[in-house]
């Protein structure tokens, strides 16, 4: 009988492990904090090595592809002709075996489409996919849920309005019943929560605390993370000069940290205890943060910080006890997280975007201009290999089984041994 309890136990285990190798959900993967169930992946590839097939993208778009199964789903924005002319904002779905692309679907048309930074796109918040739907977000211009299936969409929201000024950015969480979303404009700033059945608003939570009297110094593009600490789960949301942590069956706020920094970008890790974040422009620092406090706590709850080479894109990286942050101008930095002991610093070049991965044992991580380094995770740097792709990467990897997906500005790629 016990060995018949172990076998059911052991069954379980492998298709669990199974379903978690089968799903990149959300952007940074099951977790959404870089790390991917996989094994037997590739260490070197090119454009002629190891790419089982290689699929163009029609339009621009920043958003990481989200897989379920056989389908692959990312975002893009097309040109649309007319006077004036206007843009298409579009869900794409590959067939993930063959590289075909199987659905292309406008979601919302813009008119007359407001300038952008030259580095961003209409479509770079990456959608969620979960059995059967996927909810797409283009910020100030809408949010939708699509039937995976026919590609019907269910509903959309295009309440939610804010001045980004240089595009939509911040990804949404699915969390059990609700679709959360960051909202942080020149105009407005507030975390709001949706019912993903129907589209409706559950809660808005406007931010707290005073901000700073330029409105393009109140703006932030950051992807809110779900934590649970002491048994209690937290969405933790970086903004413009600060952090806070909410609740995400209620919006109330729980927690906040102060600091001085905006256009925030690199999504928060969490482990040991303590919450991981980057404080944005103009002078980023790294903060580890301990969740556990209430009201205003970054007197009493800081374990370290630092300004040493900090992102204002990319986002960091946690394995075991080193945190692995690589920044915009390719100085790549490993400390230990508990501590906060920088452990080395190693000047790359290039520039980054787009955050790194953990997967198979390895960190991977691309340049904006199509370089992606291997690197060995350790207290030393070690680099194991260099592969260069054709075009730029701004968005940021996915991993299914043994093959890592890449997206440039003009292709989506399947690499495998």
């Amino acid at each position: 009988m016990l060995k018949q309890i172990i076998w059911l136990l052991a069954v379980v285990l492998v298709v669990q492990c199974s379903q978690a190798a089968d799903e990149w959900p959300q952007f940074r993967g099951p977790g959404g904090q870089g790390h991917a169930v996989a094994t037997g992946l590739p260490v070197t590839w090119s454009e002629s090595e190891h790419v089982t097939w290689k699929t163009a993208i029609p339009g621009a778009g920043w958003s990481s592809p989200v897989i379920s199964g056989d389908q692959i789903w990312f975002t893009t924005a097309t040109d649309v002709e007319g006077t004036p002319p206007g843009k298409s904002l579009r869900a794409v779905c590959v067939d993930r075996s063959s590289g075909m692309i199987r659905h292309d679907i406008e979601v919302f048309r813009l008119v007359s489409p407001p300038l952008l930074n030259a580095k961003n796109t209409f479509a770079s918040p990456t959608p969620v996919l979960e059995a059967g739907r996927l909810y797409v977000h283009f910020g100030t211009y809408g949010t939708a849920c699509l039937d995976t299936t026919s590609g019907e969409v269910l509903w959309k929201n295009e309440e939610l309005k804010l001045d980004h000024k240089e595009g939509p950015g911040s990804s949404p969480v699915l969390h059990g019943d609700k679709l959360i979303l960051t909202c942080d404009g020149t105009d407005v700033q507030f975390v709001a929560a949706l019912d993903k059945a129907t589209g409706k608003v559950v809660w808005n939570t406007k931010r707290t605390g005073k901000l700073n009297f330029v409105p393009d110094f109140r703006k932030a593009y950051c992807t809110p993370l779900v934590i649970t600490t002491d048994g209690k789960t937290q969405v933790i949301v970086p903004g413009a000069d600060q952090v806070i942590a909410y609740d995400p069956a209620s919006g109330d706020e729980i927690w906040k940290a102060r600091y001085v920094g905006f256009s925030n970008v690199p999504r928060p890790v969490f482990g040991h205890d303590l919450v991981f974040v980057c404080t944005g422009y103009m002078k980023p620092e790294l903060w580890a943060i301990r969740p556990n406090g209430s009201g205003t706590v970054e007197e009493s709850h800081i374990t370290w910080k630092t300004k040493k080479q900090i992102p204002t894109n990319p986002s960091p990286l946690l394995v075991g006890d080193s945190l692995f942050i690589a920044n915009d101008r390719g100085i790549f930095t490993c400390f230990d997280a508990k501590s906060g002991e920088e452990l080395w610093t190693e000047r790359v070049g290039g520039n980054f975007s787009s955050s790194p991965l953990f997967a198979d044992g390895r960190i991977y991580i691309s340049s904006e201009e199509g370089l992606t380094h291997v690197l060995k995770p350790g207290r030393k740097f070690e680099s194991l290999a260099k592969n260069q792709l054709d075009g730029r990467i701004l968005a940021s990897p996915a991993v299914v089984d043994h093959a890592i997906y890449l997206r440039t500005d003009k292709s989506l790629y399947r690499i495998e041994p």
